[in-house]
């Protein structure tokens, strides 16, 4: 692992934005543009930067842009497996925070390497 290589935090967008039933469904790129800008705003709290923030978008959420702060990655297939190759790029090089509920996809990257943490983290209820 590299000494001075910063987190990397990837973010599954549709996991953290579905966690809160507020009407995501009826915007969902819109949605996950309000989420990317509370993180480029507020960081991820309880986590010093200087941090790498990837938000990976799927579906209907696909081409959201990427602002200061906050790189957005569109998954061409499915997130999770996007998440998934992201992590699997970066394992062993800097530590990596995944950040869902879904448990399929916190068992994989685990195996990677990875941190996991709750939607909570970055949305709080």
């Amino acid at each position: 692992m590299e000494e001075n290589a910063s987190p990397l935090v990837v973010v599954d967008a549709a996991n953290v934005v579905g966690s809160v039933p507020d009407g995501w469904w009826r915007d969902r790129r819109g949605a996950a543009e309000r989420l990317r800008d509370r993180l480029a705003a507020d960081g991820v709290p309880g986590r010093p930067g200087p941090l790498e923030v990837v938000l990976v978008v799927e579906g209907a959420a696909r081409g959201v842009d990427s602002v200061a702060g906050v790189r957005v990655e569109s998954a061409p297939g499915s997130g999770d497996d996007h998440i998934v190759e992201l992590v699997a790029r970066t394992a062993g090089d800097r530590p990596v925070l995944v950040v869902t509920a879904d448990r399929g996809l916190r068992r994989r990257v685990v195996e990677l390497g990875a941190e996991v943490a709750g939607p909570r983290t970055v949305r709080p209820v």
